[in-house]
């Protein structure tokens, strides 16, 4: 999956996560979770359908390294996938 390919499919969970936000005019660098004003559980969710959609296993203990979107991406383009 290309970088650009990642973004859009993170983007698209956010975006049905929060459809009245424009999710593309977010700050990369800055916390998600205020930037959009979503709780714990919105956050939550979020990672369910990456994991979902992606199939990259999260674990509870590396939720504290998803908060901006970069680190999303970053984390994300280093973990392995599961297979179909």
């Amino acid at each position: 999956m290309s970088d650009e390919e990642l973004r859009e499919t993170v983007l698209s969970i956010l975006s049905r996560l929060a459809p009245e936000m424009d999710v593309h005019t977010l700050k990369s660098d800055v916390r998600l979770r205020d930037q959009m004003d979503i709780d714990s559980m919105d956050f939550l969710n979020f990672l369910i359908e990456v994991d979902a959609e992606l199939g990259v296993d999260i674990p509870e203990s590396d939720y504290p390294k998803l908060a901006t979107l970069d680190s999303i991406y970053a984390y994300l383009r280093e973990q392995p996938r599961r297979q179909a």
